[in-house]
């Protein structure tokens, strides 16, 4: 799910900020780059509360206007300990005489903008001040009564500041600094940015694209932006909508499918909500190699002090299998990539659908209904998801049954052997009813108080199951209703009577302590010796 995140709304921040002040003043100052460029230099430092910087500055008056900059910096003031908020390479400025005097600049292209948004409460100088000023307008309101005020406190008001018809940023990039010093940074790659009526007291809509990093994807936004919040870049309202093509999970070691999305956003840069939708019908877990449909409607808050991605909820589909999952998408101090961090609830699954994810078999080994409580944790790294994959959880099955034939009918024998019935091909197949605890890690299920029953009988193992080799290896106790020797008949029966007493169950029947071993797909029953008369081990 980590398409439909910051790069939603970040793709527009740095043109609003660079662009805005560029040239209305065009027609107020005599037309000489040193005058124009102090100028600007001076403007954009009121209108953001900032440190300025312009390499340098050339003009052309005719034909039309046009400008040129390099080497333009925005930085907090007196914060040298971050970097710049924006900087652009280079710059220019195209516009004709009636449009500079309506206060419009027709076109403002910007090349090597590097957009860097600090956490929020970073910048001592304006934080405080933001808080006191109560919350930032929705993207589209310019404020009580149209009305703006400076970072130095002078009344603004629509028309003082001049419009950018066009803002066009090729090869952009934004990157969030995370409120740990010790963490890495995110960063995103903006190919084209496209900003209309450019301006600071007001909303300005947006569409930008570009390609998503981890997993790798196209991303089309669009929206409005704005606006903008001198005081705190972070409280600046954005909304809009999404859609991200094709991006490819095969990156994540042990998995792969072609996820697509679509969505909404809005909030501010500091914290935005997310609703969107995503469809991969070819997901697929290497380990089993079997593509299944996924589905997912999520909602989710960005934190933009950090990039951490809040899930409030998913809605997931697999099949015939629906789960509910809460959680985040987590960095860790001086950690490369985020880790996954769910708490996942299904509540009416089937257990065919999630098995034919985990095991090679062409088939499910059984099917059933299935519920199932776990936390899930996904550490980032280059590791194959079944090594690296957490999980800690209860299951229940009900009603399941196995879907090798020669298996569900020795369960069916055993289950009238142990009420003491002859075995018969008439009986109907027996349902088994499973329920324990389970813990996954390392590529190894380890199950305590796992139970099996079945009529007539019961149960109770502890143990491994490996997800590679397919190897179990369980230890416990098959409880029947009755005694061993009713299971026989004949010889057989008579000739078991004199060990009864050694499996006598409290409250009648028998208690033998088993162990199960070998590979899935042909596993080794039988009676662990070691136990027999050490029962309570």
């Amino acid at each position: 799910m980590r398409h439909g995140r910051l790069w939603l709304w970040l793709t527009l921040g740095g043109g609003a900020f660079v662009v805005v002040v560029l040239f209305a003043i065009a027609s107020l100052v005599p037309f000489s780059s040193g005058t124009l460029r102090a100028k600007v230099v001076a403007t954009l430092a009121d209108r953001l509360n900032a440190e300025v910087e312009l390499q340098d500055l050339r003009i052309r008056v005719l034909p039309r206007f046009h400008a040129e900059g390099t080497g333009l910096t925005i930085r907090h003031k007196r914060r040298r300990d971050v970097p710049p908020l924006i900087s652009v390479k280079t710059f220019s400025v195209d516009a004709d005489i009636i449009g500079l005097l309506r206060r419009h600049v027709a076109r403002v292209t910007l090349n090597g903008l590097d957009i860097e948004i600090p956490p929020h409460g970073h910048d001592d100088d304006g934080a405080g001040r933001a808080e006191e000023a109560g919350p930032p307008p929705r993207a589209g309101e310019a404020g009580p009564a149209g009305a703006a005020r400076s970072p130095r406190g002078r009344l603004r008001r629509p028309g003082d500041d001049v419009i950018v018809d066009h803002l066009l940023a090729n090869d952009a990039q934004l990157v969030i600094i995370p409120l740990d010093p010790n963490r890495v940074p995110k960063i995103w790659a903006i190919h084209a940015l496209h900003m209309r009526t450019v301006g600071f007291d007001r909303a300005m809509p947006f569409d930008a694209t570009l390609t998503n990093g981890i997993p790798p994807g196209e991303i089309a936004t669009q929206g409005i932006f704005g606006p903008w919040q001198a005081e705190d870049p972070g409280a600046t309202p954005v909304d809009g909508t999404f859609t991200f093509a094709r991006a490819d999970l095969g990156v994540f070691t042990g998995i792969s499918g072609i996820l697509s999305a679509h969505g909404e956003f809005g909030g501010t840069l500091g914290r935005l909500g997310i609703h969107g939708e995503t469809d991969t019908p070819d997901f697929t877990l290497a380990i089993s190699g079997h593509p299944v449909p996924l589905h997912t409607d999520y909602h989710a808050t960005v934190d933009g002090t950090n990039g951490d991605t809040l899930l409030d909820r998913i809605d997931a589909r697999l099949l015939n299998t629906s789960f509910v999952a809460k959680g985040g998408v987590i960095g860790g101090p001086g950690q490369e990539g985020r880790t996954v961090k769910l708490d996942i609830v299904m509540e009416k699954a089937r257990l065919e659908d999630i098995m034919r994810l985990a095991v090679k078999a062409p088939k499910s080994p059984m099917s059933g209904g299935l519920t199932l409580t776990t936390t899930f944790v996904l550490p980032p790294g280059e590791r194959d998801v079944v090594d690296k994959l957490r999980l800690d959880g209860r299951f229940a099955i009900a009603t399941a049954r196995f879907s090798n034939i020669n298996i569900q009918k020795r369960v069916n024998e055993f289950s009238q052997r142990s009420r003491g019935n002859q075995a018969s091909d008439d009986e109907p197949s027996v349902a088994s009813n499973f329920k324990g605890r389970f813990r996954l890690a390392g590529g190894t299920l380890a199950l305590q108080g796992l139970a099996f029953d079945i009529p007539g009988a019961s149960v109770r193992l502890a143990g491994t199951y490996a997800l590679r080799s397919e190897l179990l290896d369980f230890t416990g106790m098959l409880l029947m209703d009755a005694k061993i020797s009713e299971t026989q008949t004949g010889l057989k029966r008579l000739l078991l009577k004199a060990i009864d007493p050694f499996f006598k169950k409290d409250g009648g029947g028998s208690a033998i302590p088993i162990k199960i071993v070998g590979k899935r797909s042909d596993p080794s029953f039988g009676l662990d010796k070691s136990r027999v008369f050490h029962r309570g081990r």
